[in-house]
């Protein structure tokens, strides 16, 4: 692959590979501030995809949203279980803490409707494990949202990997950290394990560890990991992460995320021929600032930002309009919730920890 093919038409649509017709009609379920500030707006500029039901625990506040984006429907967690307004939608977008996905998730397969749920699948491998066999035995698509596998850094990152242009990636190195109580209470779900499913690892490591599977197109078989945290709030979660990942090929990826610490993000990966570098390629609309070395050459690029959370409801809406299996599905999320609860588990007992 040549180097500078790498940035022809790179915000390119590789994943969209026929004509479709239609929309598909998504109920919002959990109206919290990325549903308000990053999906509804992502949605509302999206080709496939439009919002026609909102899902809240208070529906009087929120019909002003609704208003805004022109959702004609709002109802609660409960009429929402009960199937009010199903036939008002044709998919479900989830958006709840953690421990909640399971049930709407369940809820919709059940009523055959395709699902976007975000990250983690729910709480711990068994109950992700039974959000991906009911949508198995419905028929219905699944897709975990991991946004940034439709973001075109990371799919041009991963195009370039494929092609040899670094060699065999030997590093990666990936970080994230947010520092969450500037624009969260020290009472936000994500600081409570029975609705997160656990603190830094699994809000902000699950971005570099997901990002380095897809990149390098494998899964780890061996973590190494430590976790730190200090008094409230973080007591009952792992308010810092550092964890080292094995691949089968030999190459290994070194990622940190953090709870408490100055916001920022990165993802190198070094290969035995060059080195790729994405700047802030998690915390955000990523700024498609690059940086490739292969052999003797150097090349930066710097493209307009895309929206990568419009880009995934437009991926996932392309994928039930077509009949398209999507890469990030039920079975991507399970095997990093595996990750994720080895990283425990080896943060316990300090010791490194096999996966099968």
């Amino acid at each position: 692959m040549a180097l500078e093919s790498a940035f022809a038409n790179f915000t390119r649509r590789d994943w969209e590979r026929e004509s479709v017709d239609g929309t598909v009609r998504v109920a919002i379920i959990g109206v919290g501030g990325f549903a308000r500030q990053r999906a509804l707006p992502g949605i509302a500029d999206s080709r496939y995809c439009e919002a026609s039901l909102l899902v809240t625990r208070s529906p009087d506040r929120t019909r002003s949203t609704a208003e805004s984006f022109g959702v004609d429907h709002v109802v609660d967690h409960d009429a929402y279980l009960a199937g009010d307004h199903a036939g008002a939608y044709d998919a479900v977008y989830v958006a709840t803490p953690n421990a909640l996905h399971g049930g709407c998730v369940i809820a919709a397969a059940e009523r055959g409707k395709h699902v976007l749920c975000e990250k983690p699948l729910e709480i711990t491998v068994d109950r992700a494990r039974n959000v991906v066999d009911a949508c198995d035995d419905a028929g219905v698509t699944l897709m975990t949202a991991y946004r940034l596998q439709a973001e075109p850094a990371v799919r041009r990152t991963r195009e370039l990997v494929r092609g040899g242009v670094v060699g065999d990636v030997v590093q990666v190195h990936g970080g994230f950290s947010n520092p969450l109580l500037e624009h969260a209470s020290a009472g936000t779900w994500r600081l409570d394990p029975d609705l997160a499913g656990g603190g830094a690892m699994v809000d902000l490591g699950i971005y570099p560890l997901n990002t380095t599977r897809f990149v390098l197109d494998c899964d780890p078989v061996g973590v190494y990991a430590t976790t730190h945290s200090s008094d409230d709030p973080f007591a009952d979660v792992d308010q810092h992460v550092a964890f080292q990942l094995e691949f089968p090929n030999g190459a290994t990826a070194s990622c940190t995320a953090s709870f408490d610490a100055h916001a920022g993000s990165r993802l190198q990966l070094v290969g035995t021929d060059g080195m790729i570098s994405i700047a802030s390629p998690f915390g955000g609309i990523v700024p498609h600032e690059m940086v490739v070395e292969s052999g003797d050459v150097r090349m930066e690029y710097t493209g307009p930002p895309v929206d990568e959370v419009r880009e995934e409801f437009d991926y996932f809406g392309y994928c039930v309009l077509s009949g398209t299996d999507p890469e990030p599905d039920g079975r991507d999320g399970l095997e990093d919730l595996s990750v994720i609860e080895a990283v425990y588990e080896s943060a316990r007992a300090g010791r490194r920890i096999d996966l099968e």
